[in-house]
């Protein structure tokens, strides 16, 4: 259950102001369906982050325990300091038609969208630091995206004014600094 609450947490912290969350914000403004909307997102989330995670726990039978404790930690910390750099979204990420309708154009979007995003690569490295936790990795990761993206769907500007995304990122930011030091100092 450690797995499941630590991706949940670092997930909808690391997603607070992310790319994929201006999208959100942008779908349901130029969609206006919130329910199609979601559960494209709850689709996109679900396989690519499986996909992550089965990266991440391929990574960790592939490689020694100790490199994999090195990169795990780099990582973590790495991460930690891209929470501090804010994310925009460029307009050419942002689907101008929807010849798929709603929830496809929202679970191509979204799926592109998080290739080699914060929240992607923090789910291969939690799938990788949790190998056994696999599914319960993936499940917090997704709950977490959810937990970021759904509000701003249904709530929309209002919520994203409303929240101190710098407060946001660094206590993400600080949460990653520790996995990153406890990776380097030992699994605990």
């Amino acid at each position: 259950m450690e797995a499941f609450f630590v991706a949940t947490g670092v997930v909808a912290l690391a997603e607070m102001g992310d790319k994929t969350q201006l999208l959100a914000l942008i779908l349901a403004a130029r969609f206006r369906k919130p329910w199609p909307i979601v559960l494209g997102i709850f689709t996109a989330t679900i396989l690519n982050h499986a996909l992550a995670g089965a990266v991440g726990n391929w990574v960790t039978h592939f490689l020694g325990a100790d490199v994999l404790r090195w990169i795990l930690g780099g990582s973590f910390i790495a991460m930690a300091l891209w929470m501090l750099i804010p994310d925009k979204i460029d307009e050419g990420e942002v689907p101008k038609s929807s010849q798929f309708g709603v929830f496809g154009t929202t679970v191509l979007a979204f799926f592109l969208a998080e290739m080699g995003d914060k929240t992607q690569i923090a789910t291969v490295m939690l799938a990788a630091r949790y190998v056994d936790a696999y599914v319960w990795v993936v499940m917090g990761t997704t709950l977490g995206m959810m937990l970021a993206n759904a509000p701003v769907v249904w709530l929309g500007d209002r919520i994203v004014k409303r929240v101190p995304i710098k407060l946001v990122h660094g206590i993400s930011a600080a949460i990653f600094l520790v996995l990153g030091v406890v990776a380097l100092i030992g699994w605990g």
